[in-house]
């Protein structure tokens, strides 16, 4: 396996990181502690209902919620481009509110049962309810921004949704036919996954901000971080030895992820047939299923993607070091190297 190397610029973060892993993401948030608790309490109130059953599921999704590397990332964008305001809180609560949605509606579309280790809200409300709750939940943000006249908040997010909603239908497109290239796997995750994150990243910018090419930047920053999480993620699938066992969920799905196409594109025609036709004749037999990850091991899949995630890492951190040095800054350094080197 080929070590990640940091360059020279990034060698500093690289030590850094050392120490992150191992306090985990209460580190990264500490620039950033009394605003989020801050933001705990706004986010409580802007989920308020006078529906007892929507209090109630809303109250539960609270109530487990997740690492918050979202709001996370819109308070320390906005540190590093000026000072928070309240436009930085409703910035938050508008890219919770929405990764909420995306996260109950998912749930339905996946026929999932859990999230989190917790029921899912159609496991217990029924998908009909999880829709529902799904919509007021991005309702909610729309009104937070209208009401306050954030319109720039609100072009960021609602382009957001856009890329979130055509990402998934291309890669459902593509799946019937298994026919993604490196390009339209990049374009599908750039939407799928990133946008949201880019979102964070410029929605936090643009609420402090006074230069317009500094959200820019911040957006493009949060594109390249999303795109290496994402990569990131399809290595998980496959047992990378820095991750563990092999699921093969994405298998069983037929999703086309960055490792198996690099390696169906470096296989001889016979290779490619065999490991389509498994793909999409077999992908529930587990011993098929294991063919496939044992023949991306081989050709070298598992190796091109830490690389391709290395490099979008490197482009996140390069973006970076052209704002103003500070804790915050330091903060999105440790959380880049978090992202790609996590164990789930």
């Amino acid at each position: 396996m080929k070590a990640y190397v940091p360059n020279k610029l990034h060698k500093k973060s690289y030590l850094r990181f050392s120490f992150t892993m191992k306090r985990g993401i209460k580190d990264i948030k500490k620039p950033v502690e009394a605003e989020l608790k801050q933001f705990e309490l706004r986010f409580k109130e802007d989920m308020r209902s006078k529906v007892a059953l929507l209090d109630k599921i809303t109250y539960y999704i609270v109530q487990r919620k997740g690492k918050q590397v979202r709001p996370v990332l819109v308070f320390l964008t906005a540190k590093i481009c000026g000072t928070i305001n309240d436009s930085t809180y409703r910035a938050a609560s508008f890219v919770e509110l929405l990764h909420t949605a995306t996260l109950v509606h998912d749930d339905v579309v996946d026929d999932a049962d859990e999230r989190r280790g917790f029921f899912s809200v159609n496991a217990i409300w029924k998908n009909k309810i999880a829709v529902l709750v799904g919509d007021y939940f991005l309702s909610k943000g729309l009104l937070l921004a209208l009401d306050n006249r954030e319109y720039e908040l609100l072009q960021i997010i609602s382009k957001a949704v856009r890329d979130m909603s055509e990402g998934e239908l291309l890669q459902i497109e593509k799946a019937r036919k298994l026919d993604i290239d490196e390009a339209v796997y990049y374009e599908i995750i750039r939407m799928k996954t990133a946008s949201l994150i880019s979102a964070a990243c410029g929605a936090g910018a643009a609420s402090t901000a006074e230069n317009s090419d500094w959200v820019a930047r911040m957006r493009d920053f949060g594109e390249k971080i999303g795109i290496a999480f994402q990569i990131k993620d399809d290595l998980f699938d496959y047992g990378d030895a820095d991750v563990g066992k092999p699921r093969g969920i994405d298998i069983k799905e037929k999703k086309m992820t960055l490792p198996l196409i690099y390696s169906l594109n470096n296989s001889t025609r016979q290779e490619k047939r065999r490991i389509i036709n498994i793909i999409k004749n077999h992908s529930e037999n587990k011993k098929k299923v294991q063919e496939v990850i044992y023949f991306v091991r081989e050709k070298g899949g598992l190796v091109y993607a830490r690389e391709k995630m290395n490099e979008y890492k490197e482009e996140a951190l390069s973006i970076l070091n052209t704002f103003p040095n500070s804790e915050s800054r330091d903060a999105l350094e440790k959380l880049v190297f978090y992202i790609t080197e996590r164990k789930k």
